[in-house]
């Protein structure tokens, strides 16, 4: 089979004519699937129904320390119990000490952490909201929609930085964040980068951790979202270089921010998210708390490490995802080969863990695909949203999120957006 680049006018009007006949079939079955966002999918979420179990209304007293001045009914433990930050800090190879637990999202941390600085700067230093032009903050694109969406909510200014197979260029980093005092900040998914799937090399890391910002309130924000989410796949996949002890070794210990949740390991709306970065950092994000809140939902803290009670106990509930999430990812894989095989278009990842497969098209196709997409029932992640204000300039990346829907469902899925792909690929050549 020749490429669609090297068919004739006449052998490409002919594809495109078949393609849009199988088109029209999938448009007639009147399909509702989703695959726009990677949500835990309900059987992945009955996994940890045990939880709802863990505190009984009645002979739950000592449980609940009741009686006592730590009562966990009452107000208190600002930073989280310590049991909570030791769970926290072991899913983020750091000590407790350096943990607090901030509610069920981890979005909603890094929020506060923007917040915080737009409104009372960084240790000390100069509120963003008064700086003579906006602040910026480094964007690795593809990248995770949320992220930019709270820089844009700021008027943050966000420039692009292309990712690589180790990680952002960090060539580019390096000369930006050294040299301009309005870089404040740089997104990171470290492990199984949303949407790529990468994994930050040990050269990446040490290369962060040795930055010498131009800015003396620069932090990096790093959403260690997939620490524990592999797919069981052989070999295991890379392990993450620790970044705070890379940064004390630096002696840059303030200039790191990690962020965690147990959004998909139990449950996504009610779980426990952490920030966790130097202890002078912890003392003045603590001191701002307290003017938020008296104190955090400490039963559902003390429901999680009932649950979760260490790191083995983590890894033993997340191989049970995995063998949920595995053969999805495969199934994804094995549609796009089979369907675009002989093209010669489309791209994308194999990952060996997190939630997304990054898709490549070619150049201004991944608005016109997720259009057809739309038309036949499959909705898709908007196109751009990879990119900073839903921009991607070559309009070529789409994100594909395999979890929520059921395998028959997926392999539909998968099968509409070859077609979509290569309809939208032979309009550009025809």
């Amino acid at each position: 089979m020749k490429t669609y680049h090297e068919m004739s006018s006449k052998e490409l009007a002919q594809e495109l004519s078949a393609q849009q006949e199988r088109f029209a079939a999938y448009k007639q079955r009147g399909l509702k699937l989703n695959m726009a966002r990677g949500k835990p999918s309900p059987e992945q979420l009955d996994l940890s129904l045990p939880l709802l179990d863990l505190i009984p209304s009645e002979g739950s007293s000592e449980v609940l320390q009741v009686g006592t001045a730590d009562d966990l009914r009452n107000y208190g433990n600002l930073t989280g119990l310590p049991e909570a930050r030791e769970l926290m800090g072991a899913l983020m190879d750091v000590p407790a000490a350096n943990v607090l637990i901030g509610g069920n999202s981890s979005l909603n941390l890094m929020y506060n952490m923007v917040s915080m600085a737009m409104t009372h700067g960084v240790l000390g230093s100069t509120p963003w909201a008064q700086l003579d032009k906006p602040p910026v903050f480094l964007c690795p694109v593809p990248g995770y929609d949320r992220h930019f969406s709270v820089t844009e909510h700021f008027g943050i200014r966000m420039v692009l930085v292309p990712m690589t197979e180790t990680g952002p260029n960090m060539d580019m980093v390096e000369e930006l964040v050294n040299s301009d005092p309005l870089i404040k900040g740089i997104w990171c998914v470290p492990r199984f980068s949303n949407p790529t799937g990468c994994v930050y090399s040990d050269e990446t890391v040490l290369r962060f951790a040795s930055l010498t910002p131009a800015a003396e309130d620069f932090r990096i924000y790093w959403d260690n979202a997939y620490a524990v989410h592999d797919l069981g796949q052989a070999p295991p996949p890379q392990q993450l270089l620790n970044l705070k002890d890379a940064c004390e070794k630096a002696s840059n210990s303030n200039i790191w921010y990690q962020f965690s949740s147990t959004s998909k390991i139990t449950f996504a709306g009610s779980g426990l998210a952490a920030l966790s970065s130097s202890e002078e950092n912890l003392g003045s994000i603590t001191k701002a708390l307290s003017f938020q809140t008296i104190g955090p939902d400490k039963i559902n803290q003390k429901r999680h490490t009932l649950f979760l009670p260490n790191l083995q106990a983590v890894h033993k509930h997340m191989a049970k995802h995995a063998a949920l999430l595995a053969s999805k990812f495969d199934i994804v894989g094995r549609v796009l080969a089979r369907g675009l095989a002989g093209t010669g278009i489309g791209e994308w990842t194999i990952p060996q863990g997190g939630y997304f497969i990054s898709f490549e098209g070619p150049p201004n196709t991944a608005q016109r695909t997720i259009e057809l997409a739309a038309e036949t029932g499959v909705v898709l992640t908007p196109a751009g949203a990879t990119y900073p204000y839903g921009k991607d300039p070559l309009d070529s990346n789409i994100r594909i999120a395999p979890s929520y829907p059921g395998l028959e469902e997926l392999e539909l899925a998968c099968e509409v957006l070859v077609t979509c792909v290569r309809i939208a690929t032979l309009e550009q050549l025809s």
